[in-house]
């Protein structure tokens, strides 16, 4: 029992010895191992030192060398700059030499000058002397001279001298106003070719239509029994009707037609169309009066505005306001001297944009002008005022261009010309209105112009006789020869044709011809 016992505490015993010798080996050989480590860190540090020692003799040396470098560079720029600064001194050196030599020839050439300026005056003053003595014989004889030719003359020289300045002022007179209508010839001459060319190269590219004057329209029944129905029981039909469209209906001995009158065309035209349509259904009263009117009543007014747009199209104008479309459309129902004004509106803008063409401005604006410059004739029954004032009131408001504002006014001399457009629209109007046909105008307004055109001329002193001839389109004065001069034939000419401007209005132009003659008679016997 007690040997395993002895067995197992001297195995104990001999683990422990054995655990206790393996860890000193242990330790001895960690011991060994750490200072074999750190004999070898001593002997990396070194070789690391030792490099670096290396590295920074090498750096040292580096630097000795770059600095030594460094400074044989900058020793070598010094040097350049500083025979650099060496040269240019020298060479100022030399230009201020250069410059002193030619001072001292300068003054040198000064020194001669002075003393041949000095013996100049001295020849100088004594030719003024002798210059002095010749000037008293000279005035002497001048004197002795004057007197001698007023005594023969019988005048002054104040005298004299007036008389050959008023010769002169007449002569000079004479000679401007001679070649000042020279001069004004040869311009209305060039002036006119080109004008009358372009202007009928624009006509010959459009075909004007004549247009008739009318105040009142005709209707056709289909019998005269329509009229009874017409008039209605005591007339009350007629009544609803007239005081529906505002056009009064003649009801005549005329057979199967009835005539509406009134002044506005627009409302004529609502009630042509509103009569032939109750005429065609046959139902006339009252309250079919008031129906078929307003039904006609829209109808025009969409008439006028599809015209409208039509001309619009025709000439491709662009952006104009919905108002100023509707009212350029009551042109188309508006007649002026028996001219329908959309359809003059409409020539005008072609012929505007024509002659813009050929002279290089805005076509479009010319166009644009040309058919809203009698825009305003399409109001003047509704409102006060002008047609020039409500049209430009309308354009103003509704942003029209300057162009054609100016084209509005200026069309009737209400304000100058300021674009070329606005003078083309002017003369483009005068073409359209002023054409064979074109327009009628009333027998005692064309009479009384006739009138007026001799009586301002007759106004001028010298002015003998007058003569209207050619329909209003020439003047004729006959001036007495004793009184009137060829210079101022050309100045009547001007001032007459300047008073025909300002005070009269007509279509085209009026030729003013002056006429100058004298005769010599005697008898044989």
């Amino acid at each position: 029992m007690d040997s395993p016992l002895a067995l197992a505490v001297a195995a104990v015993v001999a683990l422990l010895i054995g655990l206790v010798l393996g860890h000193v080996l242990g330790r001895r050989r960690e011991l060994t191992r750490r200072e074999q480590e750190r004999a070898e860190g001593r002997d990396e540090a070194g070789r690391i030192i030792e490099r670096a020692k290396e590295e920074a003799e090498t750096l040292r040396k580096a630097g000795e060398l770059s600095g030594r470098e460094e400074a044989v560079r900058l020793r070598e720029n010094w040097e350049r700059e500083e025979a650099r600064r060496r040269e240019e001194v020298e060479r100022a050196e030399r230009r201020m030499e250069e410059r002193s030599d030619a001072l001292d020839r300068k003054f040198d050439l000064l020194n001669e000058r002075d003393s041949g300026q000095e013996a100049r005056a001295d020849a100088l003053r004594v030719r003024e002397g002798l210059l002095d003595a010749r000037e008293k014989v000279v005035d002497s004889s001048e004197a002795e001279a004057r007197a001698r030719i007023e005594s023969l003359a019988g005048l002054t020289s104040a005298e004299a001298l007036q008389r050959l300045n008023a010769e002169l002022e007449d002569e000079a007179r004479a000679e401007a106003a001679h070649k000042l209508r020279e001069i004004r010839e040869e311009a209305q001459r060039d002036a006119q070719r080109e004008a009358k060319k372009i202007i009928a190269l624009a006509i010959q590219r459009m075909a004007a239509e004549e247009t008739q004057q009318a105040t009142v329209s005709a209707v056709q029944l289909p019998s005269d029994d329509m009229k009874g129905r017409i008039i209605g029981r005591e007339g009350r039909n007629i009544r609803a009707f007239e005081q529906a469209t505002g056009i009064d209906v003649i009801i005549d001995d005329t057979p199967e037609a009835v005539v509406l009158s009134g002044f506005d065309p627009v409302r004529r035209e609502i009630a042509r169309i509103a009569m032939e349509k109750l005429i065609e259904d046959g139902r006339i009263h009252p309250g079919r009066i008031e129906e078929v009117v307003e039904k006609s009543r829209s109808e025009v007014e969409d008439g006028m505005r599809e015209a409208a747009e039509q001309a619009l199209y025709d000439l491709g104008i662009h952006g104009v306001h919905p108002e100023v479309v509707k009212v350029l459309g009551r042109l188309r129902f508006r007649t002026s001297y028996g001219q329908n004004q959309l359809t003059h509106s409409k020539e005008v803008a072609r012929l505007a944009g024509m002659m813009a063409a050929e002279l290089g401005a805005d076509i479009q604006l010319a166009k644009r002008a040309g058919l809203l410059h009698d825009v305003g004739k399409g109001m003047t029954h509704d409102h006060e005022g002008t047609h020039v004032e409500l049209g430009h009131a309308l354009c103003t408001k509704h942003g029209e261009p300057d162009v054609v504002l100016n084209a509005i006014r200026a069309h009737h001399d209400e304000e100058p010309h300021r674009f070329v457009e606005a003078f083309l629209v002017t003369a483009a109007d005068a073409i359209s209105g002023s054409r064979p046909g074109a327009r009628r105008e009333m027998f005692e307004t064309y009479v009384k112009r006739l009138e007026r055109l001799e009586a301002i001329a007759l106004e001028y002193p010298g002015v003998e006789r007058c003569f209207a001839v050619q329909a209003g389109r020439e003047v004729r004065v006959m001036v007495e020869p004793d009184k009137v001069s060829d210079e101022e034939m050309s100045r009547i000419s001007e001032r007459v044709a300047r008073r025909f401007e300002e005070e009269l209005q007509y279509p085209g132009q009026i030729k003013v011809v002056v006429i100058r003659e004298t005769r010599a008679v005697d008898f044989a016997r």
